[in-house]
């Protein structure tokens, strides 16, 4: 006889929770890990002298650079907006986001050598990883860090557009190192955020977990990328 008749229908909803989140953060990794490979395709495919002729054409046409620019910051917000309401035109516009990228990389990466490249994206991959596991089994809550590093990042990108005109080496480095430690910060955030997301939403009805996937997609993709980027210059400080 079954004295504990509550026990079975609680075990079977936290079963099935955490085969939905396993599903869930499955989906959000490949596209994720998708959505870097068609960034590295992209960079690989118009790399070498085609990379070199086209950071040439970008150098002697601003206004091709500075739209590339402007583009490639405000993609990520369309994509943020759509993705609750229309998944399957936000996982485009994410990969159409990472082919942006990958022309991107192509023109910046053309500056450094194989081996900072190759280091940057090891190193990268380390953080992210550690810090993304960190983000789903750590039970302390990590929005304070969040919260920090968020404030933290708007004034990088202040310092970050003010070096552009004073065009110093040194303070870039330094940018550098402090951006590494922010998307640090942010990756464990990110994925925390993610996954208490989908435990708010899961079931109800009120939210497509496929769009919150691709919401998760871009955030994660956006921390990988600025770890590569940042620590490519940090690698390759001397190779510019």
């Amino acid at each position: 006889m079954n004295n504990y008749p509550n026990e079975q229908p609680e075990a079977r909803k936290v079963v099935n929770n955490a085969a939905g989140l396993n599903t869930f953060l499955t989906k959000m990794y490949g596209w994720m890990s998708l959505a870097v490979l068609v960034s590295a395709a992209t960079a690989f495919l118009v790399s070498g002298s085609v990379a070199g002729g086209m950071a040439v054409y970008i150098a002697a046409h601003r206004g091709v650079m500075w739209g590339s620019v402007i583009l490639w910051f405000f993609l990520p917000i369309i994509i943020s907006i759509q993705a609750l309401k229309r998944p399957t035109l936000a996982f485009t516009v994410l990969m159409l986001y990472s082919i942006l990228s990958g022309f991107v990389f192509a023109t910046v990466a053309w500056a450094y050598t194989g081996a900072s490249i190759a280091a940057a994206f090891v190193s990268a991959s380390a953080i992210f990883i550690t810090m993304t596991t960190v983000g789903l089994v750590t039970n302390k809550s990590l929005d304070c860090w969040g919260a920090q590093a968020t404030a933290a990042l708007i004034a990088l990108v202040i310092a970050m557009v003010i070096n552009i005109f004073l065009r110093s080496s040194m303070i870039s480095f330094v940018l550098s190192i402090i951006a590494v430690i922010i998307f640090t910060v942010l990756t464990a955030y990110d994925t925390q955020k993610m996954k208490q997301m989908y435990n708010q939403y899961a079931g109800n009805g009120e939210v497509s977990m496929t769009g919150l996937a691709v919401f998760g997609a871009l955030q994660l993709y956006l921390d990988f990328v600025n770890l590569f980027i940042q620590l490519l210059s940090i690698f390759g400080n001397n190779e510019r």
